[in-house]
């Protein structure tokens, strides 16, 4: 925008910022003049002699005019309907006839098609500026895009600063309404700004604006009150300077604010994992329930606790001629499967420390397992899912389920444990059910291999799935009815997904291009924070047992602890008195 430079001060050239500006310029042409005098009169500026500089005042009524007419003005500009996109800001644009847009999306490259999904556009800013009569037909769609800036660098302090900003403009919102619109708002945690609403209500000016407002001066002089310390702000006493705002705008602004989710940036430790290889199709990093953490590095597994910090080397497969390619914890956190390049199942007693089954069956590696009670279900490069209970004896109760047609490196199972949910890099993901041979469930919209995948604890048959270098998309599924629900372009390779187990949140591992960690709102798929520190692919990714942090692992060859989520956010139920069974004690 064009600027207008006065002295040490930048004045943009925006008639309206000028308006609000001239208020306080001394050089505007309606400001009061300090006129020199002859004359001996107490207004008239002295010479410099030692004697007081006294300002040249004029009289009140021509400030209360000037106050009025520019008070009026903002109440018909903020009263002229005027379109806005969601999330989008309602100032209007005056150098050109495009829709204004938020910052995010002027960084951000996707847009939704018609079909509800949001698609990943390459094309660049050159190719999008030749085009401009089409970005005006579709801006409206690509502000209401989810997708969350990529930018990597200065995630720490953009994301603090938006919140504190957003914060800053529901404050402000409240506050104009109150002074323009009068809508006695004396809380800020009981506005809620619409923001669904497409087009501002346009309400018709007064007759005689001027007249019919209230006219306050800016200053009030009078005998000196001391106001009660105690109490609400309704009752106590007026204070001695109480400005042009109305009552309910002072209540407004000592109202306390909505307590702000805050995200370290930092992770609070990080540990060396030499050799941890950097291989997409691998699962070498696990959280036990008993607070122990796995990790597969080339030939050996080892065993830290969070508890003491302490490391055990559990195995080591160099007299084998073999290397680890999974780990998985039991659900009661007792035993550790281990899957081998081999395509070899080995299941170790983590309290004795010594291998208690060994079960052959892949031809390939061993990329993925997953636990259901003392069910074990390995995928592996040569295409097939086995199925075994290790209970029962060598070749007994195993099942083989075959209808992927590349490698399998995503397993899940559900929360209810009834079905299993498999990615491929087939670009498939498939539903299985305990009762049938065949999957019950097939979608085929990813267009990369699938290994992140994730069933939502707080929605029942909900499962999110992530696609690679190719897709690099979000996917959520409704598995009750077999119908696609959202999707949202990341913007980079989806290696992990997890739910967090206390709010409707969930955290997204990233490779090429930005190695990044992102926590993001759910449905509204809003990213909460992104989380950078890993120079290459974060592949590998562990919550703890009590749901607030995770480990990631990534090529760089080191495992950085995060804190991400927190308990606070699990919503209290509330106690009813005509519950009788609660009343006991």
């Amino acid at each position: 925008h064009p600027e207008i430079l006065t002295g040490n001060r930048m004045l943009p050239v925006n008639d309206t910022e000028r308006r609000v500006f001239a208020v306080r310029n001394m050089s505007a042409p309606n400001s009061p003049v300090k006129q020199p005098s002859n004359t001996k009169s107490p207004h008239s500026t002295p010479t410099k002699g030692g004697d007081r500089y006294v300002p040249f005042r004029q009289p009140t009524q021509h400030l209360i005019t000037r106050y009025s007419a520019i008070a009026q003005e903002e109440v018909v500009e903020a009263r002229t309907p005027v379109k806005r996109a969601l999330g989008g800001s309602t100032r209007p644009n005056i150098h050109n006839n495009q829709p204004t847009a938020t910052r995010d999306h002027q960084i951000d490259s996707s847009s939704p098609s018609n079909n509800g999904y949001y698609i990943y556009n390459s094309q660049s800013d050159s190719s999008r500026s030749g085009r401009s009569n089409h970005h005006h037909s579709s801006s409206q769609h690509q502000h209401a895009s989810p997708t969350g800036n990529h930018n990597q660098q200065g995630t720490g302090a953009a994301d603090t600063g938006a919140d504190e900003t957003s914060n800053n403009v529901i404050v402000m919102k409240a506050l104009l309404r109150n002074e323009l619109l009068y809508d006695q708002i004396d809380d800020i945690r009981s506005f809620k700004p619409d923001v669904s609403d497409q087009i501002v209500q346009c309400v018709p000016p007064p007759e005689n604006p001027v007249r019919d407002s209230p006219v306050k001066a800016l200053f009030h002089f009078g005998p000196r009150h001391t106001p009660t310390k105690h109490g609400d702000a309704s009752t106590s006493s007026p204070s001695i300077f109480t400005g042009p705002l109305s009552e309910d705008s002072q209540r407004l602004l000592k109202s306390p604010r909505k307590p702000q989710r805050k995200v370290p940036k930092n992770p609070y430790k990080v540990l060396d994992a030499p050799e941890l290889q950097d291989d997409f199709y691998l699962n070498l990093v696990d959280w036990s329930s008993q607070n122990m953490l796995s990790v597969g590095l080339n030939q050996c597994v080892y065993l830290w606790s969070a508890c003491n910090s302490q490391v055990v080397k559990l195995c080591d497969l160099a007299n084998d001629a073999d290397s680890v390619t999974s780990v998985q914890w039991t659900d009661k956190g007792d035993c550790l499967a281990v899957g081998t390049n081999k395509g070899i199942t080995q299941i170790w007693d983590v309290a004795a420390q010594k291998m208690v089954h060994e079960m052959p069956g892949h031809s390939s590696r061993i990329g993925c397992l997953a636990w259901n009670g003392d069910i074990i279900c390995s995928g592996s490069r040569d295409r097939i899912i086995i199925q075994r209970d290790v209970r029962a004896p060598p070749g007994y109760s195993e099942r083989r389920l075959t209808s992927h047609r590349q490698e399998v490196c995503g397993l899940k199972w559900s929360p209810d444990k009834q079905y299993l949910a498999s990615g491929g890099n087939d670009n498939q993901l498939l539903v299985w059910s305990l009762r049938r041979p065949e999957p019950c469930q097939t979608y085929t919209e990813h267009n990369a291999a699938v290994k992140a995948l994730a069933w939502s604890p707080h929605h029942h048959g909900l499962l999110v799935s992530g696609g690679g270098t190719a897709d690099r998309c979000l996917r959520f599924w409704n598995t009750l009815t077999g119908q696609p629900m959202q999707c949202i372009d990341t913007g980079s390779q989806v290696c992990n997904v997890a739910w967090s187990k206390h709010s409707p949140e969930l955290v997204s591992t990233h490779g090429y291009s930005y190695n990044q960690v992102v926590i993001w709102k759910y449905p509204s798929l809003q990213p909460v924070t992104k989380l950078a520190g890993h120079q290459t692919r974060v592949l590998y990714l562990a919550m703890s047992p009590d749901g607030e942090s995770i480990v990631t692992g990534a090529g760089d060859e080191t495992l950085r602890f995060w804190h991400v989520f927190c308990k606070s956010g699990v919503p209290k139920t509330a106690r009813s008195r005509l519950n009788l069974i609660q009343s006991l004690r």
